[in-house]
């Protein structure tokens, strides 16, 4: 074979495989080994002429300009026939390229090409990385949480208000809490909420400092300035404390508050009060005064006008906070009322000196309603006769008023006295017992003895009786 023939063979072997490199680059497959032409030059035959300069490869039109290498061919697919003109080799059967997995890490940015089989970010990607519903949903709960903060906060410190206008005086009693102050100061317009106030008054630390006392505020006054009056104890108004005993009837009440600097009649501003109807706790028509209603306790007035109708006043306002906590659900079931609770409570707040024992009279009293005993007690026979701390003759126990429960079975017309809440709590919710009397306990300062049968109560009588006389005649609850 001459030396042009065989240059001529490996020019067009050379052109194949070069169009093979580039099929294997389109389909990504490893390119076949160089061509022939791209190997080291040989030494040309002894007695050739001078080496001819090859004519560079004849590529297919619109071939791809980059190459990637292609597995080597075998050596099958060398040439074996006489060279042949220029053609297309036939086309070899290669198996596609597996897709590519694509997953929601693939951040190609957009126009990257992707090799021969893969496939496009699913929708359900791309719809996961939008989640616009989710962003709506999100935005959605940021936007209630802002609006349910911003509520409370502008009924907590209300950032809009100020100091009011107008004056207001209000009482502070003894005893009340932030939510009662609250109250107090949200009836009488000082506030817009007790619920905020309270709120207001945790938060800032200022529930231990209130005190009780006479303020001098305005009407419309924020939280916060509501609270720096009320925590200010230089600021309140110039007052005088009236003490009212547990106990005592409004008879008794009128010289102890008069002593006490209180100005008008107790009596007359004590019949009736706006504060205050009877009728609305259970008090039939025939009730004439606010006999029971007058809640005992410490009050402050101001120095400049102590009146005994701001004193009534003060002590209905105060009856009405106390009763509303008080569980009547037991009375209600024993087919009593509130107003009969009160005169009950009256009765055990004349009998019993300390807190101790009004839970077991009240039950010797419901024991003895229910079997239609008379209460017998001498604290209604008493508040009959207006005598209050002398012994009682034989008249005045045998007198006929309605009040004398020794003649007269169930309960008195209406209170005797003005109770606590000890023993109104005692009144409406009683223990179970089988005790039917008491009596002064010998020597106990006051305290009381029980009895459940006549005989057993006689026995108590007679020790009593025998210590007066050992004792001169004195009471023998203290002894010597």
């Amino acid at each position: 074979m001459s030396d042009e023939t065989r240059r001529s063979e490996e020019q067009r072997e050379a052109a194949r495989l070069e169009r093979e490199r580039k099929r294997a680059a389109e389909r990504g497959e490893a390119a076949p080994p160089p061509a022939p032409s791209e190997l080291p030059p040989q030494a040309p035959p002894i007695g050739a002429g001078p080496p001819r300069k090859a004519k560079p490869p004849v590529e297919p039109p619109n071939s791809p300009q980059t190459s990637k290498p292609v597995a080597p061919r075998s050596s099958e697919d060398a040439p074996t026939q006489p060279a042949q003109p220029l053609r297309k080799p036939p086309a070899r059967d290669v198996a596609p390229a597996p897709p590519r997995k694509v997953t929601d890490d693939d951040e190609s940015p957009s126009g990257t090409v992707r090799p021969p089989g893969a496939t496009a970010t699913p929708p359900q990607a791309q719809s996961r990385r939008r989640s616009p519903g989710r962003h709506a949903l999100l935005f959605g709960i940021i936007a209630v949480v802002l609006v349910v903060v911003l509520f409370f906060a502008n009924g907590i410190f209300e950032p809009f208000k100020g100091d009011g206008s107008g004056a207001v005086t209000v009482r502070i009693p003894a005893g009340v809490n932030a939510g009662d102050i609250g109250t107090l100061l949200s009836d009488q317009g000082v506030i817009g909420s007790r619920f905020f106030f309270e709120l207001r008054a945790t938060i800032g630390g200022d529930r231990g400092k209130l005190r009780a006392g006479t303020y001098k505020l305005r009407k419309d006054m924020s939280n916060g300035a509501a609270l720096a009056v009320l925590t200010n104890v230089q600021k309140g108004a110039a007052v005088i404390n009236v003490l009212v005993p547990e106990g005592p009837a409004r008879e008794e009440i009128a010289p102890v508050v008069k002593k006490q600097g209180v100005s008008g009649s107790y009596l007359a501003a004590s019949v009736s009060s706006p504060e205050l109807d009877p009728k609305r706790y259970g008090a039939p028509s025939s009730v004439r005064s606010l006999e029971g209603f007058l809640f005992p306790a410490t009050y402050e007035l101001l120095k400049s006008a102590p009146t005994a109708k701001r004193l009534v006043a003060d002590q209905l306002k105060a009856f009405k906070r106390n009763i509303a906590d008080v569980n009547m659900s037991y009375a209600k079931s024993k087919n009593l009322s509130v107003f009969d609770v009160i005169t009950l409570a009256s009765i055990i707040e004349r009998e019993a000196l300390f807190d101790r024992d009004r839970p077991k009279v009240a039950a010797v009293f419901y024991n003895r309603l229910r079997e239609s005993i008379s209460l017998g007690s001498d604290a209604t026979t008493r508040f009959a006769v207006r005598n209050w701390d002398q012994p009682l003759t034989v008249s005045e126990i045998n007198s006929k008023s309605p009040y004398n429960t020794r003649q007269v079975s169930g309960l008195p017309p209406g209170p005797i006295g003005n109770p606590g809440l000890a023993s109104i709590q005692a009144a409406a919710n009683p223990p179970k017992s089988d005790y039917f009397y008491f009596i002064v306990e010998s020597c106990k300062k006051g305290g009381l003895v029980f009895a459940k049968t006549l005989p057993e109560f006689q026995k108590l009588i007679d020790d009593y009786n025998n210590r007066r006389a050992a004792q001169g005649g004195k009471d023998p609850a203290f002894c010597r």
